[in-house]
């Protein structure tokens, strides 16, 4: 018999944490090492209960969860799942910088047991818990300068110009993907010279404060394609939410339809949208995420020319979306995460491609 996934959990409210302990508790594949008020809490006993996943609230008193994942992470790598409510400005931030310092996912509070809402918010919750139990972490140091502002790009000696060949690029991520596209966007450099399409799944409360939160850590004004909108370089264009998004007659269309790997936005309806429209001329990445999503697209985008790039097992949080876009012959490289960039700056000024 499998041995239960050990889980600490660190909300202050007494309501939200009993909650949490009911829906946690009644799921046979956890068992509850420890149910605390607060982050001092949490540290004191982190390495006695030793927790294989830690439910972490945003906002707590004294120490918040950003600097309680910044702790957890030097101190005893867990994975962790940050738990928050539908949050303002200065909660999405923290929330956002948390997965940046090493967090796995946000999702939603559960509501209360009386709310239609309440199954399915309170299966997503577990779901990710077990998920994320399995993804290993590393220990990072703590960055007493750890800056979340705009990031300082260092100026190519030669201006990138853009490609005779490519015209956009495309990225679809999931699970890790916060992080992971700090990193990649950041290495892009402010002069990157084609506009990038996104889909990220996030739950649809923090879009548009994770679309605030790109355009204040990245090089990158970000916001949410509009309708028949020209894509523009130095711009990240993302999805609305629950609508899917992509390219129709060079412009940008938000459109209808059903989920598509059970997801909506989803990053195959872009990257098809992208094949269908650039041909040989688009780019197209995907990084870490659970499932398939974005594989049959990314393969469509292949098979019309297109140079298609997936995160190596190496560096992904869950190796899911790539390896299936592997599986399917879609990609022309994987990279690991810290050599996408340079790969994409290489090939967007024209003769990157061996």
């Amino acid at each position: 018999m499998r041995k239960p996934i050990r889980v600490l959990i660190v909300e202050d409210s007494l309501v939200v944490r009993e909650l949490l302990k009911h829906i946690i508790g009644s799921d046979p594949r956890f068992e509850i090492v420890a149910a605390v008020d607060s982050a001092e809490k949490c540290l004191e006993l982190l390495d006695s209960a030793a927790p294989d996943i830690i439910s972490l609230d945003i906002r707590l008193p004294g120490m918040n969860g950003l600097d309680a994942t910044l702790q957890i992470m030097a101190r005893r790598p867990t994975p962790i799942v940050v738990v928050a409510a539908q949050v303002d400005d200065d909660e999405l931030n923290i929330a956002m910088n948390a997965l940046r310092a090493g967090a796995l996912s946000v999702v939603e509070k559960p509501v209360g047991v009386t709310n239609s809402a309440f199954e399915t918010m309170a299966a997503k919750l577990c779901t990710q818990l077990a998920i994320m139990s399995q993804v290993k972490v590393v220990r990072q140091g703590i960055d007493r300068g750890l800056r979340f502002g705009p990031p300082e790009i260092p100026s190519p000696q030669i201006p990138l110009r853009a490609s005779t060949r490519y015209a956009m690029l495309g990225i679809a991520a999931s699970t890790g993907g916060p992080q992971a596209l700090i990193q990649l966007l950041t290495g892009l450099g402010a002069d990157f010279p084609l506009p990038i399409l996104l889909v990220q799944h996030i739950t649809a409360s923090f879009l548009e404060g994770f679309v605030s939160w790109l355009s204040a850590s990245t090089p990158f004004k970000a916001s949410i394609a509009e309708n028949d909108e020209l894509p523009l370089a130095g711009h990240i264009y993302l999805a609305p939410v629950d609508k899917h998004f992509g390219l129709l007659h060079g412009r940008l269309a938000q459109m209808d339809g059903g989920p598509v790997c059970n997801q909506r936005p989803s990053g195959t309806v872009l990257f098809a949208s992208m094949a269908r429209e650039l041909g040989r001329s688009g780019l197209g990445v995907i990084l870490t995420g659970m499932g398939s999503d974005g594989s049959d697209g990314l393969y469509e985008m292949y098979k019309a020319g297109a140079y298609t790039i997936g995160e190596d097992s190496s560096t992904c949080v869950v190796y899911g979306m790539p390896a299936a876009a592997a599986k399917l012959g879609a990609l022309r490289e994987a990279l690991p995460l810290p050599a996408i960039a340079p790969r994409l700056r290489n090939l967007a000024v024209g003769g990157g491609e061996s």
